[in-house]
């Protein structure tokens, strides 16, 4: 039984990967706990039992004095079996942890195993079994059972039942792998990823700067014919990629972001982070975007809040700005001072200030000292409506 256990031992170190002193140890181990059923041990006595990793012999020592009387080859045979099947399984976990554990980040291959309440079950090439949470998951993405899949390993938890390995095909790190393993220049370091936003299933945009000026950062992302990017495209299952050349220049940085809009001015306010970019009519719409999406990624891409307003925009602003200003500023006459003017009545609209000033009514005052009866004979006006008019007019009032 120690020789074949010997066999046994190297058999899993050449197809698990489990170094033969691990698994040695976990035999010892299991052995001792073995042994320790089948003799009498007093408490102030040492037990130890050797497995030699030459001939596979199986020693037991009691205070340092080799044990004779003790049959290795029933105990190994029965009492230790399971055990050292167990010690042998969490030595195989211990290295399956050990070895995803170092590849955290990392784009891994696999196949669709089964599905369990939306998440994805992934056979990692038949090492372990992978998580691709719903959540983690692209929204715009359906696999099929048997289907080959890329993920980025997202964490590795260590549980009872060994490596729990949690993918991801959402997080946006998972964009810049794909670059990475894509595009020579980036893997090399001649090209630098700056920054990164993405929405999954949508669009990413990419901020990319060269270190070497022959070298055009942008054209190598992009590739002979685009044919790089597209890959990645692909990969994606059709998600739109801007790739954006990084400036230190922070106004061309956000003019790039915001491609394929044309920006016009741009005024920042450092202490904010804060810019406010003018564009043509006309690109509004695009600078922007469906759902705010381009001009949203642009934003978390260069690190600034970014507000996209039209000249036309601005300018009826500032107009709207004075006006109330200038109202603000004229002084009240003596008598709208006593009673009020009608406009100063909140939800009023022009229609009804208007019936309500033919009527007689044109003041606050007026409506506040009035009766329901009198409001509702003014056509348009019923009587919860006269009686919340009087309420507001008394409000306003102080009264």
């Amino acid at each position: 039984m120690s020789k074949e256990l010997l066999d046994i031992i190297e058999q899993i170190e050449r197809e698990k990967g489990i170094k033969k002193e691990v698994l040695i140890q976990a035999v010892e181990s299991a052995l001792l706990s073995a042994v320790k059923r089948v003799i009498d041990i007093k408490p102030n006595e040492e037990l130890e039992v050797k497995l030699d990793p030459e001939s596979g012999l199986i020693t037991a020592f009691r205070n340092k004095e080799e044990i004779t009387n003790v049959d290795f080859g029933r105990i190994a045979a029965s009492a230790a079996r399971q055990v050292i099947i167990q010690k042998i399984r969490e030595a195989e976990k211990d290295v399956v942890y050990g070895e995803f554990q170092g590849k955290v980040g990392e784009i891994i291959s696999g196949t669709v195993y089964r599905f369990e309440k939306g998440n994805i079950v992934v056979d990692l090439l038949g090492k372990a079994e992978g998580l691709l949470p719903k959540m983690e998951q692209s929204p715009k993405e359906e696999f099929k059972q048997g289907q080959r899949i890329r993920a980025m390993i997202l964490e590795v938890k260590k549980d009872n039942k060994g490596a729990q390995i949690i993918l991801t095909r959402r997080h946006q790190n998972l964009v810049k792998k794909l670059f990475e393993l894509e595009v020579p220049e980036i893997y090399e370091g001649i090209v630098e990823i700056k920054s990164i936003s993405r929405q999954p299933g949508e669009r990413t945009k990419i901020a990319v700067w060269s270190k070497d000026e022959k070298v055009d950062s942008v054209g190598a992302c992009v590739g002979m014919r685009g044919g790089r990017v597209k890959n990645i495209v692909t990969e994606l299952s059709g998600e739109k990629i801007d790739i954006v050349r990084y400036n230190d220049d922070i106004r061309e940085y956000i003019k790039a972001a915001l491609l394929p809009a044309e920006v016009g001015e741009i005024k920042l306010d450092k202490a904010t982070k804060r810019a406010e970019v003018i564009v043509a009519d006309d690109q509004l719409s695009l600078a922007i975007g469906k759902h705010g999406q381009n001009v949203r990624l642009a934003s978390k891409l260069v690190g600034w809040e970014l507000d996209v307003r039209t000249k036309a925009a601005i300018a009826a602003a500032l107009l709207e700005a004075a006006t109330a200003q200038e109202a603000a500023a004229q002084p009240q006459s003596s008598e709208e001072a006593q009673t009020g003017s009608l406009e100063q009545l909140p939800g009023v609209g022009e229609k009804t200030l208007a019936v309500l000033t033919e009527a007689g009514f044109k003041s606050l005052d007026d409506i506040a000292n009035a009766d329901i009866e009198a409001l509702t004979k003014v056509k348009g006006i019923g009587d919860k409506k006269a009686e919340k008019l009087i309420n507001e007019a008394k409000k306003v009032l102080g009264k």
